[in-house]
């Protein structure tokens, strides 16, 4: 899942460009990502180290500053994308192809898309407080006849990345059916939330027993608190994949410092730092070199993924049936 050959050509590539350029490697990526417990300091201080240039991260809501931004942007570099939302992004014309060598890939899918570049994934997944529900659901439809007191919370996909992942698993597997699976759905729903954290906040202040969250995200809990009382519930029918995604902004002034940030993205450095601060799995690094408590995470059978032009095709006709079932 790895490359483990991270080119020679690195340093002598970066540090050249980091002669002749005065200004930093610009990456926008989300809140989450830039954040103190987040990915991106330990990555900037990785990437600085090797190439003997700067780089620094600035917080955007992507893919949506760097549309209206346009060819104006600061960007050098993008991450924190996924599939659901990069079409318009790829159709703008404002990213260029990554240039990279994608064997090392080991995503529960196949990749060969050459503008945008895994840099992890997860499953999409409810989070259950075990100490709270004795008898989780093993499937959808276990969850859709569960006891009305089994209270979950989600995001809205119109304002969450998690919230559409959500959106899209439903109507990818219940097709026409999925309006009435979200009539069945919302007595058990205590609330909409806009964001991922706010809905976790919930479920961790034992307000709600379950969350809609991914698979990886009890490994926090287990490595950072010591708690496995918190735990993803496997559906048997499969889980959404999802995967996140850096590209390279075709305008940059700093191409050769871009595509050596592009290539250090694939590095065992930059893989290694992925697990415990963005707690997902690296997508480019073998199993047996994840940190144990991922290798022994429970993963669901199947993957269930959207390429950008199936997430499209259906995403309209999904939120509305979304809205109409939950405002019933």
């Amino acid at each position: 899942m790895r490359a483990y050959i991270f080119a020679a050509s690195l340093l002598t590539t970066a540090g050249a460009a980091a002669v002749a350029q005065s200004d930093p490697l610009t990456v926008y990526a989300p809140d989450y990502f830039t954040s103190e417990w987040g990915p991106g300091p330990a990555i900037e201080a990785a990437f600085e180290a090797e190439c003997g240039c700067e780089m620094e991260f600035l917080p955007a809501d992507l893919p949506s500053m760097l549309l209206l931004e346009g060819a104006r942007t600061r960007a050098d570099v993008v991450i924190g994308l996924n599939t659901d939302v990069t079409k318009r992004t790829r159709e703008s014309g404002l990213l260029a192809p990554h240039g990279q060598d994608l064997s090392a890939l080991t995503l529960p899918i196949d990749w060969t898309d050459e503008v945008f570049l895994p840099f992890d994934w997860s499953y999409v997944s409810f989070v259950y407080n075990a100490e709270a529900v004795a008898n989780p659901p093993r499937s959808f439809a276990e969850l859709l006849d569960a006891p009305e007191d089994l209270r979950i919370v989600i995001q809205d996909p119109r304002s969450s990345i998690s919230g559409l992942a959500l959106l899209l698993w439903v109507k990818t597997l219940y097709g026409d059916e999925a309006e009435t699976v979200w009539e069945r759905l919302a007595p058990r729903i205590l609330t909409v939330t806009k964001g991922w954290s706010e809905a976790y906040g919930l479920f961790t202040d034992g307000e709600v027993p379950m969350v809609l969250s991914f698979n990886t995200s009890p490994a926090y809990h287990i490595v950072a608190e010591e708690d496995e009382t918190k735990v993803s519930a496997i559906f048997e029918e499969g889980h959404y994949a999802y995967v996140e995604l850096a590209a390279k902004v075709a305008g940059t002034d700093q191409p050769e410092l871009a595509d050596a940030f592009m290539e250090f993205i694939l590095s065992p450095t930059f893989q290694a730092i992925i697990p415990e601060t963005n707690w997902s799995y690296p997508a480019a690094l073998p199993r047996e070199d994840w940190p144990q408590v991922f290798q022994e995470l429970p993963e669901p059978p199947s993957a269930i993924f959207l390429t950008e032009d199936e997430a499209d095709a259906i995403r309209t006709e999904a939120l509305d049936e979304w809205q109409r079932a939950l405002s019933r």
